[in-house]
């Protein structure tokens, strides 16, 4: 039987050219954090701000945002090192997003990720911030935004409010045929619902029930009511399906939907169950863009063995999606496992971590697209 894992802390990567609204994406997730910690890691040099709080121009340097939130400005070079840091218990964070520098390349920050030994993070995917009404100018300027779009997991047109609605739809047409398969959403003041890139944290009754005033109740005084996370304008830019079922499902067919789901699926989390494959464990899901993870853990006893998975898009066809996942599910079959059923979940342990044997970590090469080496990478 699989022991239980500690939990692994996401880590986004926040991506995008200069002017481009990366970090009024960043200061609306620090405002709107629903409880969630959030360690923030600047790859950037000298004065950094996030709107009046000013971290000092000094790599190496960590501010506390008083709201259980962390800035550090850092070389690219030390990010394992301040990984190490932020995911430390002592922290007590539950997200990390390393806002990328204005010319950074975002697929060498994403293959640190995936090559970290660090056991404590998990990939959380690379948003690509684009500047609507100056895309043709940036990409005129900087041709390797191309480059930077095809291997986004999210992007997100910011701005739109600058542009005529015909203008919006040819950029959208034109970043999706650049990012495909990535969901692409369109945003004004980088205002984008936080449930996409990250799950709120629950806390324990009370343990937030006093405290001084923080920098997160600042920007939300000063915003006013026009920033509240849950407008109704924020969940309109993307889709959510939830699935559920009491019949195992079947690891070939399982395995070959998540292959080839549709564009703009961002998200996949739940948890599945594989019947007579795993009788021990369900198996936890981690898909963002082209990666995938799988976490085997123990049934509880007496826990109601069901999957269930919850999928968010923009742009995705929800009763295709339903469809797809019912026909995964298993034909009634032996109890116990046979030699066939054993076969079947070969694809569904590739995705499954190996736990590191002491200073013998194994690192998998990766193919040349990073959006190919984040699903071979686990």
């Amino acid at each position: 039987m699989t022991p239980p894992r500690t939990q692994q802390i996401p880590v986004v990567v926040l991506a995008g050219f200069l002017g481009s609204g990366k970090t009024t994406l960043l200061n609306h997730l620090l405002r709107n954090r629903a409880g969630t910690r959030i360690g923030v890691i600047v790859n950037d040099f000298g004065s950094i701000e996030i709107d009046a709080m000013t971290v000092a121009g000094q790599v190496g340097s960590t501010v506390s945002l008083g709201n259980g939130c962390l800035c550090c400005a850092v070389d690219a070079s030390e990010l394992d090192t301040f990984l190490e840091t932020l995911t430390r218990p002592s922290a007590r964070l539950d997200l990390i997003v390393i806002e990328a520098s204005g010319l950074a390349e975002p697929q060498e920050l994403v293959r640190m990720l995936l090559g970290s030994e660090n056991p404590h993070i998990l990939y959380g995917g690379l948003v690509e911030v684009v500047d609507a009404a100056e895309f043709d100018g940036v990409r005129e300027r900087h041709p390797e935004i191309d480059r930077h779009l095809a291997v986004a997991d999210l992007v997100v047109l910011n701005k739109t409010d600058r542009v005529g609605e015909a203008e919006q739809e040819r950029l959208r047409a034109a970043v999706a045929e650049l990012s495909a398969p990535a969901a692409v959403i369109s945003a004004v003041h980088g205002r984008i619902d936080p449930e996409l890139l990250f799950d709120p944290a629950l806390r324990p009754d009370g343990e937030e029930k006093t405290r001084q005033l923080t920098f997160e109740d600042l920007l939300r005084e000063e915003a006013g009511h026009d920033h509240d996370d849950h407008a109704g304008h924020l969940h309109a830019a993307y889709e959510s399906v939830d699935f559920t079922s009491d019949v195992p499902l079947d690891p070939r067919r399982f395995i070959a939907f998540l292959d080839s789901r549709p564009e703009g699926l961002y998200r996949i989390k739940g948890f599945a169950d594989f019947g007579a494959g795993d009788r021990d464990n369900r198996y936890a899901l981690h898909a963002v863009g082209r990666f995938l993870r799988f976490v085997p853990q123990p049934w509880a006893r007496g826990e109601q063995r069901l999957t269930q998975l919850v999928l968010i898009g923009a742009g995705i066809d929800a009763e295709a999606l339903r469809a797809g996942l019912t026909a995964c599910r298993a034909e009634p079959g032996p109890e116990t496992p046979d030699a066939e059923t054993e076969r079947a979940m070969w694809g569904v342990l590739r995705y499954v971590q190996q736990e590191p044997e002491l200073e013998d970590v194994q690192q998998e090469p990766g193919p040349e697209d990073v959006r190919e080496e984040a699903a071979a990478e686990a």
